[in-house]
């Protein structure tokens, strides 16, 4: 980083400013020397990482500054800066660094976690780069609910290089969302120099790609970071969209509070220290005759005491109570009426889809539908038809090819107050974007203790039709169903693609409600509701006495036409749809391997190694203790990719005759 330690005189109207910044300024250090320091002891008082700020805190406070008070913030690991900036109560924010029970997030976030959705701080993010796509779901929100707010994201310069970023960038564009997006460019990728992994000399010159205006500018000079943030805010506000700033600041520690700096010289830390925007601005009030040097003396012994105190009555206060470990994953059930059945009809699977997005839509005005192709086009299987007609495309639109912006947007909206539905295409694709699920969704609720919740949708199908190739036909379920947080169904009717859908749009948490391509075509019954029936709740599809097929999603039609083939025998079989793999309904597998009388198949698509059924199987055994007569079967495709060929696809995914055979084996 090149820069010129040069005085420059402050205008008469920023005089009371610089002189409150500069005693933020020396706070802000103060708290993050005081952490570090109780992190440095032997054994440490204070354990884990820890991303500190040195030498960059002109920018949130500078930038704070220049936002309204109900404006949002988005920032990166690095974020100690930006809480207090935000107004967070700062012994909070010093406990929850210090994993206290008077934290922000009562000691489940700590230093690089901090969560606060119901404030004005929406939060750190310790995956790098992954907030910028959150930061555009709080955008929307914010459009959807014409409050006028801004929400300013920050990244670190090596950020810049990540996918997401640039879905990010892709996505505020083309729909014009008020974000700022803020790289504090520090000059080091964690312990890469910036140099060796960007070939232009102003990362703001990326965001030309997007259309979109960029700056670079001085990270060191509250004044004007507040100036070039206002001048960016001014601009979202008036609906023109994003703006990049770049704001180059000095890296006075290392990257965490362990780094040891092997890999960096001595000239570029004595280049740093030479432009430490504490040292700067005390220069600058000393030299404009604002502050003598005693009083900037005076003023930074006094906050190095507040935060010295401070830090020690935090380590002095209680530690997480052990007993709430594993309280606030997903919220606590609660027992709903059945809903009410307004008209029953035959539609084919698809159609039901259709009918369970349009009563959302219509039911709750905070609901959107979005996805790649899901607007005008209808979505590529038509499960949204018409609905862009009917609902305006301020509320059913179409995205960029780009999964990560897709759900992470989600988990922003939801979190700022909407209620997303968003559709992945192919289950295969999710993969591309799983950090926002597993990485986000799943923890906001337990990170932040209940306070907040992320009430949104995700649509997805899955499984193999003839022609379709390995990167389209896999079966996911049991990687997302062992992900807590997350609530996982598999609908295998058309009856069941619309109730399950409508209880994922009704339960506080993110759902993933999966559909059977395959049976997109096939007719049911279907009962059209007001309201929907709770999450977690299997359907025993067949009664039977002598086996118990327990199966979901695609292998349900198939696992009851094996139970007539077996009727034909003398065999009964019954048929359980667990519907929801998480929760799962264990008191009615329960009762089916209870009719059983132990004798149990479990069947699924997916293939065999970490699938879902050795979790159904041992889930039966512990219920059941010591009980010896219990046994269980599985059923599955086998360990191999899924070739594109009918006649091989058959040769591997159990069908009705293949069930029947074990089933009748199993039944004796």
């Amino acid at each position: 980083m090149s820069a010129v330690a040069k005085v420059v005189p402050i205008r008469d109207e920023d005089h009371n400013f610089a002189r409150q910044m500069l005693g933020e300024i020396a706070f802000i250090r103060a708290v993050e020397a005081k952490v570090q320091s109780l992190s440095h002891t032997n054994p440490p008082r204070v354990m884990g990482s820890m991303h500190l700020c040195a030498g960059q805190e002109a920018v949130p406070l500078g930038a704070m500054a220049a936002l309204r008070d109900d404006d949002q913030v988005i920032c990166t690991y690095r974020g100690h800066g930006w809480a207090l900036a935000s107004g967070l109560d700062a012994r909070s924010v010093m406990a929850e660094i210090c994993q206290r029970e008077g934290g922000v997030n009562g000691g489940r976030g700590g230093s690089a976690y901090l969560m606060a959705p119901h404030t004005r701080f929406i939060g750190e993010n310790s995956i790098v780069g992954a907030g910028t796509t959150m930061a555009c779901g709080v955008a929307m929100a914010n459009v959807a609910k014409g409050n006028g707010r801004v929400v300013i994201v920050t990244v670190g310069d090596g950020a810049m290089n990540q996918g997401s970023v640039h879905e990010a960038l892709a996505f505020a564009s083309v729909r014009k969302l008020p974000v700022i997006f803020v790289v504090e460019n520090n000059g080091w990728s964690e312990l890469t120099a910036t140099s060796d992994m960007f070939l232009v000399d102003r990362i703001a010159q990326r965001a030309a790609g997007y259309a979109m205006p960029s700056a670079t500018v001085n990270g060191t000079d509250p004044v004007v970071v507040r100036d070039s943030v206002a001048m960016a805010a001014e601009r979202a506000r008036k609906g023109d969209g994003p703006s990049l700033i770049e704001f180059r600041v000095p890296r006075l520690w290392g990257h965490y509070n362990r780094d040891m700096e092997h890999y960096r010289s001595k000239a570029d830390r004595q280049a740093a220290t030479e432009i430490d925007p504490l040292t700067l601005l005390s220069r600058r009030l000393v030299e404009s005759g604002l502050m003598s040097e005693a009083e900037v003396a005076e003023l930074r012994a006094s906050e190095e005491r507040r935060a010295e105190e401070m830090g020690e009555e935090v380590m002095a206060s209680p530690e997480p109570k052990a007993s709430n470990a594993i309280l606030h994953v997903v919220a606590e059930p609660k027992v709903a009426a059945a809903p009410r059945v307004v008209e029953t009809k035959e539609m084919s699977f698809i159609e039901a889809v259709g009918a369970a997005l349009r009563a959302e839509l219509e039911n709750d005005p905070n609901t959107l539908v979005y996805g790649e192709d899901v607007g005008k086009g209808g979505g590529i299987f038509q499960a949204s038809r018409y609905l862009q007609r009917d609902f305006g495309a301020d509320r059913v639109f179409d995205t960029p090819i780009a999964e990560n912006a897709i759900l992470g947007s989600a988990v922003g909206a939801a979190v700022a107050g909407m209620k997303p539905i968003v559709e992945i295409m192919w289950a295969d694709f999710i993969f591309v974007a799983l950090d926002q699920l597993v990485n986000q969704a799943a923890n906001i609720r337990y990170i932040t203790g209940g306070k907040s919740s992320v009430p949104m949708v995700v649509r997805t199908q899955q499984g193999a039709t003839p022609g379709s190739c390995a990167q389209h036909s896999q079966c996911i379920e049991a990687m997302l169903a062992h992900v807590p947080g997350l609530k996982v169904a598999l609908a295998a009717s058309a009856t069941d693609a619309y109730a399950l859908l409508r209880a994922a749009a009704a339960d506080p948490d993110p759902c993933v409600v999966i559909e059977a391509r395959g049976l997109y075509q096939a007719k049911s019954t279907v009962e059209l509701t007001e309201g929907a029936e709770p999450v977690g709740k299997a359907r025993l599809r067949r009664s039977g006495g002598d086996v118990a097929i327990v199966t979901w999603g695609t292998m349900v039609p198939r696992a009851l036409a094996a139970a007539e083939k077996l009727a034909e025998r003398g065999v009964e079989a019954s048929v359980l749809d667990l519907r929801w793999l998480n929760p799962l309904d264990e008191e009615a597998l329960a009762d089916v391997v209870r009719a059983a009388n132990g004798r149990v198949l479990i069947v699924h698509e997916a293939v065999r190694s970490g699938g879902f059924a050795g979790e159904v199987a041992f889930r039966i055994r512990e219920a059941a203790g010591n009980d010896s007569s219990l046994r269980i079967e599985r059923l599955t495709t086998p360990d191999t990719r899924m070739p594109v060929s009918p006649v091989l696809q058959a040769a591997i995914i159990p069908d009705a005759d293949a069930i029947a055979e074990r089933a009748a084996a199993l039944a004796g």
